[in-house]
C-alpha cells in the first residue's frame, strides 16, 4: 500500500468508527482501485457497505474476503449476518456455523442461535408444507 492509500485506509477506519459509513466508503474507493487483491479492503468496505444497508454490496464484500482467505472467521460471521438480513436464513446458518466452529466467541455463538432459532420457527409453523 502506499502512503496515500494506507492513510485513505486509515481514514476509513476512523470514519466507520464514528458510525459514518457512506464517508468511509467514499475515502475507501480509491483504496480499492488501489488494492483490489487485499482482503482488509474488502472487509472493511463490507462493514462500510452493512453499516449503510447496502446488504447486496456487503455480501459481495464479505464473499471476496471469504474466498480469498476461507479461514477469515469474521468475514464468515458477518457474511452470515449480512445474509440473516436478508432473510435468507439457512445460508446466513453455513456461515455462523463455521465463523463460531473457527472462533467460539459469545457474539458468534448469539448469532448462531438466533439464526437456528427463527428457522426452528419457521420450521415449526403450522401449515408449512415440508
Amino acid at each position: 500500500m502506499t502512503d496515500s492509500t494506507f492513510e485513505a485506509f486509515r481514514r476509513a477506519e476512523a470514519l466507520l468508527a464514528e458510525r459514518r459509513p457512506l464517508e468511509a466508503l467514499r475515502e475507501l474507493r480509491v483504496v480499492l482501485e488501489a488494492e483490489p487483491d487485499q482482503p482488509n479492503v474488502h472487509l472493511l468496505a463490507g462493514r462500510a457497505y452493512l453499516g449503510s444497508a447496502q446488504l447486496n454490496r456487503a455480501e459481495e464484500a464479505f464473499r471476496k474476503v471469504v474466498e480469498m482467505d476461507p479461514s477469515d472467521y469474521y468475514a464468515r460471521f458477518a457474511l452470515g449476518r449480512t445474509l440473516q438480513r436478508q432473510s435468507r436464513l439457512p445460508e446466513a446458518l453455513a456461515q455462523l456455523r463455521m465463523a463460531a466452529a473457527m472462533n467460539p466467541t459469545p457474539e458468534y455463538q448469539e448469532a448462531l442461535g438466533e439464526v437456528s432459532a427463527r428457522l426452528a420457527v419457521e420450521r415449526d409453523r403450522p401449515g408449512r408444507e415440508g
